[in-house]
């Protein structure tokens, strides 16, 4: 399983959807509810970071842009 840093933004979605899945059907021990809690926190950082960086890539666009 790869670190949440190295997948794309698309990838680590997913990933957080099924996790927030599996979290919501119940059904998994305590310890197992917990890994993948950890895990879901992981991707959603991994998440806001790329979308943090899409919104810097824009923002230094229209930056640029009004400079022209």
């Amino acid at each position: 399983m790869a670190e949440p840093h190295q997948l794309s933004y698309e990838e680590a979605r997913d990933e957080l959807i099924e996790v927030v899945r599996t979290l919501e059907q119940g059904g998994t021990t305590l310890e197992e509810s917990l890994t993948l809690w950890e895990r879901g926190e992981a991707l959603a950082k991994a998440c806001q970071e790329w979308l943090d960086g899409a919104r810097k890539r824009l923002d230094d666009a229209i930056e640029a842009d009004d400079r022209e």
